[in-house]
């Protein structure tokens, strides 16, 4: 399985960016994909999550700003972010699998929030 995240970029605070993940193959054969982030010095924290089912998660730091979706015909897992904030720089990861199962991540794509 190979993801392939893109999208990331350089953006002023209160801009917005789409992040996409492409899978090799079909992202319905995953029950959960999510995306991730990790900025500088910090851990790898969730940012959102979907499920087989279309049941979307999000870290309280991004309600109401991010919405994770997915194009299964694309075999793409979108995270569009809005109203972002410096303290959303950071390299953002997706993630397949996971749990029970085997998990797959793409290389990351890095996002830059400019004050």
């Amino acid at each position: 399985v190979q993801l392939q995240a893109s999208g990331g970029g350089l953006v002023q605070a209160g801009g917005s960016l789409r992040l996409s993940c492409s899978a090799s193959g079909s992202i319905l054969r995953f029950a959960l994909m999510g995306w991730y982030r990790q900025a500088p010095g910090k851990q790898r924290e969730l940012v959102a999550s979907i499920t087989r089912g279309g049941t979307a998660n999000y870290a309280d730091s991004v309600k109401g700003r991010f919405t994770i979706s997915r194009d299964a015909a694309e075999n793409t897992v979108y995270l569009q972010m809005n109203s972002l904030k410096p303290e959303d720089t950071a390299v953002y990861y997706c993630k397949a699998g996971g749990g029970l199962f085997p998990e797959y991540w793409g290389q990351g794509t890095e996002v830059t929030v400019s004050s």
